[in-house]
């Protein structure tokens, strides 16, 4: 085996769109791909220091995640690679469609199949540079198109994609393979 040192290689690694109001109430959305589960109804997201980070100080700590998808790949790089700060008309050159979240002080952007309403619960190595966060889940929000015959969200159908850190690609995920806490039984 090949050995590359010590990398952040988390492999999938999510694209999250992380949707907050700034101070006139505009919409505004960052690309953030280092964060994930913490708890049963909490994530964690690594944020730097972003116009985001500053819509998070003036709306008591609430916002959305979206998760990214081949249809929205495009849109998604540029909020990451745009910041509000430098361009306040970024969201109007993504097409995206916003409204107010029902349970939390933050936009829905309605061009993704599901989205998260995120209160944050605790800062982490807090500093200019930003911080870790660690948010509840006050709520999941999912399109009707994207749900299963069962009445849950279909990750299959939603053409999720994911971050590839190691050659900084999007890759998008594919079919289901198997039940998880399932299929292993067969051994």
């Amino acid at each position: 085996m090949k050995s590359f040192g010590s990398k952040p290689w988390m492999l999938p690694q999510p694209v999250l769109i992380i949707g907050t109001y700034n101070k006139e109430g505009k919409p505004n959305a960052m690309n953030a791909a280092w964060g994930g589960t913490w708890d049963m109804h909490e994530i964690m997201i690594s944020m730097g220091s972003h116009a985001t980070t500053d819509n998070l100080k003036l709306n008591n700590g609430e916002f959305t995640v979206a998760f990214a998808t081949a249809d929205t790949m495009e849109a998604s790089d540029f909020v990451g690679i745009v910041s509000a700060r430098k361009d306040p008309n970024k969201m109007e050159k993504t097409g995206w469609t916003a409204e107010k979240a029902p349970n939390v002080n933050a936009p829905v952007f309605t061009n993704f199949p599901m989205t998260m309403e995120c209160r944050i619960k605790q800062k982490f190595d807090e500093s200019e540079t930003g911080y870790y966060l660690v948010a509840e889940v006050v709520n999941v929000l999912c399109d009707e198109k994207y749900l299963d015959g069962n009445g849950n969200p279909d990750v299959e159908k939603m053409n999720l994609i994911t971050y590839d850190s190691v050659n900084h690609n999007y890759i998008q995920l594919g079919k289901t393979l198997g039940k998880a806490f399932a299929c292993g039984k067969e051994i």
